[in-house]
């Protein structure tokens, strides 16, 4: 296994200069750049992060690999209004193997030029996951209010709100949760000095098991979903 040493700043300057010099040809000439300075770190990244990942998962996915747990640069034009062919932006994520991984609750760290995050939660939930989350709620408030006390300091709640509330004159703490199509938890950080120190794998580590229960939590409701319905 490598051992992870950091980002390194020709890698940050490799994804600044992508904004500006987006083309075939312009990759092919920095190509090593792009192997050697982000995808080899990646790599190291989730070769050191796979023993702390698997203790809250044994069915992660931890093969260092792209398409895999790393993020693919080139991106998918045809049906999107940016033609852009490569991202300026990289990530990683923990999740089990799923056909629709953007529907899958997932551990995450992300980068760009200019800051990263990392957390927890769906790309895009579908609406039977949410409906069981809710469900969930309703069930058992103080339940669900322990698991998220996890969600502390640097962690903030995102993910697109309904225009109106679902449920009149709920608790703040949880109509937060329960009003939203989608979510995630994230810390974010514009001090991208951390990208260049071996400590990073333990930053996230630590993050990725301060929001365990939630994960369980989230699981469980995907374990619901494979219930028959009669």
């Amino acid at each position: 296994m490598n051992k992870f040493t950091g980002f390194s700043k020709a890698g940050l300057n490799f994804l600044q200069d992508v904004k500006i010099q987006n083309s075939r040809e312009w990759f092919a000439n920095h190509r090593t750049v792009y192997d050697n300075e982000l995808v080899k770190p990646f790599r190291s990244l989730v070769e050191s992060l796979a023993p702390h990942m698997l203790k809250i998962d044994e069915w992660f996915e931890t093969k260092p690999a792209i398409g895999k747990t790393i993020s693919r640069i080139n991106r998918d034009t045809r049906f999107s209004h940016d033609k852009s062919l490569y991202r300026n932006r990289l990530w990683l994520t923990f999740k089990r193997p799923s056909k629709d991984w953007k529907e899958a609750p997932a551990y995450f760290f992300e980068m760009d030029p200019d800051m990263y995050r990392y957390g927890l939660g769906y790309y895009c939930a579908p609406k039977q996951t949410m409906d069981i989350f809710r469900s969930e709620i309703n069930q058992d408030p103080e339940k669900f209010l322990d698991t998220v006390s996890c969600v502390k300091k640097t962690f903030e709640l995102v993910g697109e709100l309904y225009k109106r509330p679902l449920v009149k004159n709920q608790p703040e703490q949880i109509a937060t949760w329960y009003n939203r199509k989608d979510f995630a938890v994230m810390a974010t950080s514009c001090n991208v000095e951390d990208l260049y120190n071996e400590n990073l794998t333990k930053k996230l580590a630590k993050g990725f098991n301060q929001l365990v229960p939630l994960y369980d939590y989230l699981m469980r409701i995907e374990m619901i979903k494979t219930i028959p319905t009669l």
